[in-house]
């Protein structure tokens, strides 16, 4: 076995799109069934629609199931079918593909004036939940704004964008949370919080489960870079 024990990304799928012409047990053209899918609610409110919805539209026959949370579901155990995550998994009978660095941005609500950086005095932050582990951008923001004060921890992206749009403080956030989000406005002036790695994962059990790979192919052609 090669050094790296963890099972590679099939390679033609990087190159050529799943045929429907081909592959169906009993020569079915259209999958159909039930494909569970897990992910924070950031991703999945603002990275996954337009996945989901062309999806919905091309194969009405099969069902997706969207887990929202912030625990990481076991894919060997089949508690979903396909995981987005910020960290990679550790099974080696897991099929993994870095998707994508994600860029994060420092937001504040739309009317309040720019903090100043490297001060923070009488500034307020917005930080995650470090009850699970610490977070770059967490450090990066404290670091930045190191005399403010932190007066909200949450393991929920979106609800950090709506208490900053509120004007409770300053966040970061994904870009694609930030940027969507009403009443936010991104700080321009200074350096740019650290890029988290998103992973897609399956077991390797469903690599030749068609409608899983249709879904797949799909989320390569939309987010992957």
């Amino acid at each position: 076995m090669k050094a790296n024990r963890f099972l590679r990304w099939p390679s033609k799928w990087k190159k050529t799109p799943w045929r429907w012409n081909a592959g169906w047990p009993g020569g079915r053209r259209e999958p159909e069934g039930k494909v569970r899918l897990s992910c924070a609610d950031w991703f999945g409110g603002y990275v996954l629609p337009p996945v989901l919805t062309e999806f919905c539209e091309k194969y009405p026959a099969v069902e997706l199931e969207l887990l929202i949370s912030a625990r990481l579901y076991n894919l060997a155990r089949r508690e979903a079918d396909l995981a987005f995550r910020i960290i990679p998994f550790n099974n080696r009978d897991i099929v993994q593909r870095r998707l994508l660095d994600m860029p994060y941005g420092v937001y504040i609500a739309q009317n309040l004036p720019d903090p100043v950086v490297g001060d923070g005095e009488g500034q307020r932050l917005l930080s995650m939940d470090a009850s699970t582990g610490t977070y770059p951008d967490t450090l990066w923001l404290q670091d930045r704004f190191p005399r403010a004060e932190i007066v909200l921890r949450s393991n929920n992206r979106h609800i950090q964008a709506r208490m900053c749009a509120s004007g409770l403080g300053i966040a970061v956030l994904p870009r694609p949370l930030g940027d969507q989000v009403p009443n936010l406005r991104r700080l321009t002036g200074m350096d740019t919080p650290p890029t988290r790695s998103i992973w897609m994962g399956y077991h390797r059990d469903l690599r030749d489960l068609g409608r899983l790979r249709a879904f797949v192919d799909l989320v390569v052609k939309h987010i992957a870079t």
